[in-house]
């Protein structure tokens, strides 16, 4: 069993790489990151499937938590205001708008700074989601 929480990203997107960059330098969470490209995706119990889909926090005890849920994990180990601001992402309403702005930024990361075509997500109906 793992000590710390992992952070699992998409290392091929610019964007996400570079958030998770921004993170590490200024929020400093209390977890590995590791791009799903080069993690043990069985052993952390998701799919490529998900890894690619969203950002994926996965416990030591092996819960998952996707996309604004595991960026609201990633603020609360990173204590202090970003705690406060994670501890409010998992409250409804603000855990349904949060889910609303994460697919809406996950859908469009192609087009954000630092990204490129190889950032967008693969076609739904292409990989059966």
């Amino acid at each position: 069993m793992r000590n710390r929480p992992v952070l699992v990203f998409d290392g091929d997107c610019g964007f996400c790489s570079t958030s998770v960059r921004f993170a590490e330098r200024r929020l400093q969470p209390c977890c590995e990151t590791i791009p799903w490209q080069f993690a043990d995706l069985e052993a952390l119990g998701v799919t490529s499937t998900r890894a690619e889909h969203e950002v994926l926090w996965v416990t030591p005890r092996g819960v998952v938590y996707g996309g604004a849920q595991a960026v609201a994990k990633a603020l609360l180990s990173a204590g202090g205001g970003w705690a406060l601001a994670g501890a409010l992402l998992m409250l409804p309403p603000m855990r349904w708008a949060a889910h609303g702005v994460y697919r809406l930024v996950a859908n469009n990361r192609h087009r954000m700074p630092g990204g490129t075509a190889a950032c967008a997500l693969p076609n739904r109906r292409a990989v059966g989601l």
